[in-house]
This record gives structure tokens, C-alpha cells and sequence, in this order.
């Protein structure tokens, strides 16, 4: 019996793959077969190291999502050389932490049109290739902002909850061509982003670990994993759904 979380033979594109839980999804993608196409704004010598272990295995190519005038000439070059892309996952994001008073038009639409409308246009150039092969696997990365109210963070929030939105439209558009629309909604993962929040915050580090039932911050390992899960056939009969993995966080009133 074949592996049905193998990802052998099947490439996959990953936005922010060179960092944080794009790297660790890299990362589960390659162990579970996969070659991996990473898609970043930096040039390719500045997270090199991150990932030299695994470089045989991948390949880097730089571009900003929120360009989205100029993403389906990237996805051009990318299809004219490698085989095809199976898997799309849109990882790249960016942040915005300020009250509503503070937070500026141009810091607001800036969250949305790297979480919105560069994963729209990533997502509208890699589908005519996947409906052409009659398969694919497209996952987005959204947020335990998805379902719950965070102070201070608008624009995010906003994004993140139009994400579900996208999955589900989506799904129901491409279901019929074999192709799977999901989402992984992360809790509180030790990435770098994380420990912005919580460093130099010790009572808000404190509230957060009270409010995980399962007493601990989870690992980026934990998305990769999960993510290998969706992409795969073990997932053949899943989409449309996003995938909380939060230690139960979502799930707790506090009470």
C-alpha cells in the first residue's frame, strides 16, 4: 500500500517559504517528498542558510505578491521551468500591530493587499495549469484571528477573515476540476513573529499559555505537518475547511 501522506512526485509553491512557517512547511514538504518552490521578496543570499541543508531539494525564486500586476509574469517563469505546480500554498504575509486610531489608511490596505489580493492573483495565475492537470491542492494560511476578536490589529484580522471567505468561494469553484481549497488557521506558534508579541510582554505571555488547553505553544513543525496532511491524498476527500492547530485555543471560552 502506498503512502497516502506521501507527497513523492508532486511540486509545491510556497509563499515566505524561506522563513518562519513557511520554512517549516518547506521543510515537512521535502520530508514528505515534495520538491518545494520557495516565492520571496528577498533575494535568494539572504535566507540561503536557512534552509543549505535542504537545497538540492528546492528551489528560490524572488517576487513580491503584493505586486499583483506583475505575479503572473513570475508564475510564467516558474512554469516555463518546473514540470508544473501541484500544490500552492499562500503563506507570505505581513503585520500591523496599532490601535484603530493609529493604524493609517495605507498600513491597513497594505495587510490586505499582501493577505488578500496577493494570494488572489497567486491563486488566479497557478489554477489554469491545475485545471489543466485535473488535480491540485491550494492552502492558505489563516489565523485564530479568523474566528476570535485580537485587539490592535485591524487590517490583519480583516485579511485573515476574508481568507475563509476565499477558501470557500474557491472550493466551490474548483471542486469539480479535482482541485482541493483549504486553510490552516495557526495558534500560537514559536516563530519570530510570536516572539515579538510576547518577549518583552511577560503578562501577556502568561495570559496566552492560561488560554491554550493544552498548556503550551505549539511548534512550527506542527503547521508543516498539518499542512502535509492537506496537500496529500490522505486529504483527497477534504476541502473547503479550515484546519484550527492552536492546542485547543479556539475551542476554550476561559471559563
Amino acid at each position: 500500500m502506498t503512502d497516502p501522506f506521501s507527497l513523492k512526485g508532486k511540486t509545491a509553491l510556497i509563499t515566505g517559504g524561506a522563513t518562519g512557517l513557511g520554512l517549516a512547511m518547506t521543510r515537512c514538504m521535502v520530508t514528505a517528498g515534495a520538491k518545494v518552490i520557495m516565492l520571496a521578496r528577498s533575494e535568494r543570499e539572504k535566507h540561503a542558510s536557512n534552509y543549505a541543508d535542504i537545497a538540492d531539494k528546492v528551489s528560490y525564486y524572488q517576487g513580491d505578491v503584493s505586486d499583483a500586476g506583475k505575479i503572473g509574469v513570475v508564475i510564467d517563469e516558474i512554469l516555463k521551468n518546473e514540470d508544473s505546480i501541484d500544490i500552492l500554498v499562500n503563506n507570505a504575509g505581513i503585520h500591523c500591530k496599532k490601535p484603530i486610531e493609529q493604524m493609517t489608511t495605507e498600513e491597513f490596505s497594505a495587510v490586505l493587499q499582501t493577505h488578500l489580493v496577493g494570494s488572489f492573483a497567486i491563486t488566479r495565475a497557478v489554477l489554469p495549469q491545475m485545471r489543466e492537470n485535473g488535480s491540485g491542492s491550494v492552502l492558505f494560511i489563516a489565523s485564530m484571528t479568523s474566528f476570535i476578536g485580537q485587539p490592535c490589529v485591524m487590517g490583519y484580522s480583516a485579511a485573515k477573515s476574508g481568507i475563509l471567505g476565499m477558501v470557500r468561494t474557491l472550493s466551490a469553484e474548483t471542486a469539480a476540476q479535482g482541485i482541493r481549497v483549504n486553510a490552516i488557521a495557526p495558534g500560537w506558534i514559536h516563530s519570530p513573529m510570536y516572539h515579538e508579541v510576547v518577549d518583552n510582554d511577560p503578562k501577556r505571555h502568561e495570559k496566552i499559555l492560561s488560554r491554550i488547553q493544552m498548556g503550551h505553544e505549539g511548534m512550527p513543525e506542527d503547521i508543516g505537518w498539518a499542512a502535509v496532511y492537506l496537500c496529500s491524498d490522505a486529504a483527497k476527500y477534504v476541502t473547503g475547511i479550515c484546519l484550527p492547530v492552536d492546542g485547543g485555543f479556539s475551542a476554550y471560552s476561559g471559563v
